[in-house]
């Protein structure tokens, strides 16, 4: 991919979009859709703060052109031209990078690479939100939650503490504000202690979905995973060796079935049966079978039966 031209300095007034802009240096060459969708979220979010004082028009200009010329370069890329494409791209993406840093919180692993991918997930999650318009309960939960546990572990590390693993209850009217240290929420080190009424556990949603993806046990991250956080938290980072991923069964009763004569399908159908595909494919990039395959199988479900 072509380089893009340099932004200007960055306006006082836009700081809480600097790390989303670094988020999309970081990823022109990683995964430049995730880099045009990260840039497409600091425009509408700095038009939204000052488009009129001349260093954030002149900024925004700027930006407004890195944008076109990576939408000429990714032209022939559906993620880019078709909104449910890029959604799922961006949702997979982002849950790739969140199930990586929670299994590895969870094992106790604590180093860069996963406090960098934990905030990561909460900044595209922000992305998902503000230019998709997902605005889930689960989406909530999976960007406050990934934030405040990148900060808490970047924050113990610092301190020479060791965190406390797994899931930890976080206080619902817990305000955050942007910490440049930790490049994530400024949040006390020691986390609230946990109870069984409260603690949000990001691995106990129902079937394991999250916004109409399956989740496949043992997850791993990705291959582009940043290698590298803003500031280093002086621990060396662990090599994570993949883990083997199990299939998930396929229902038989699928290869038989057609779609009976009396089947009705909704507009509503078409789109969810499209978003099924969509992900599967997104999932692919990844090489994730297992994901890929239960959106093909409810795919198919809900065209022949018109149940999900």
């Amino acid at each position: 991919m072509a380089a893009l031209a340099p932004l200007p300095p960055l306006p006082p007034q836009f700081k809480s979009i600097q790390h989303h802009l670094r988020t999309a240096q970081e990823h022109d060459k990683r995964d430049p859709v995730v880099a045009y969708y990260c840039r497409l979220y600091a425009m509408q979010t700095g038009m939204k703060i000052d488009s009129k004082t001349p260093e954030c028009r002149k900024f925004l200009s700027k930006l407004m052109d890195q944008l076109e010329a990576l939408k000429k370069q990714l032209g022939d890329n559906e993620a880019i031209t078709q909104e449910i494409v890029g959604c799922a791209h961006l949702e997979n993406y982002a849950l790739k990078m969140f199930l990586y840093a929670d299994n590895e919180d969870r094992a106790g692993r604590f180093h860069k690479n996963m406090i960098k991918s934990f905030y990561t997930a909460s900044l595209l999650i922000d992305d998902v939100i503000t230019v998709f318009g997902e605005f889930t309960d689960e989406n909530v939960k999976h960007r406050k939650y990934a934030r405040w546990k990148a900060t808490y572990i970047h924050n113990c590390l610092k301190n020479g503490e060791t965190p406390q693993a797994g899931p930890v209850e976080i206080e619902e009217d817990n305000d955050v504000e942007e910490n440049e240290d930790a490049g994530a929420t400024s949040l006390p080190t020691q986390p609230p202690q946990p109870s069984s009424s409260s603690t949000y556990d990001p691995g106990s949603m129902a079937s394991g979905s999250y916004t109409g993806i399956q989740i496949p046990p043992g997850a791993h991250a990705p291959a582009n995973t940043p290698a590298e956080v803003p500031h280093s938290t002086g621990v060396t980072s662990n090599t994570i060796q993949p883990t083997p991923q199990t299939l998930p069964a396929i229902d038989p009763a699928l290869f038989s079935t057609v779609c009976q004569g009396d089947i009705r399908l909704t507009p509503e159908d078409f789109a969810r049966a499209q978003k099924y595909c969509k992900y599967a494919g997104s999932a692919l990039q990844y090489e994730d079978v297992s994901t890929a395959v239960q959106n093909l199988q409810k795919a198919l479900k809900l065209l022949t039966t018109g149940r999900e």
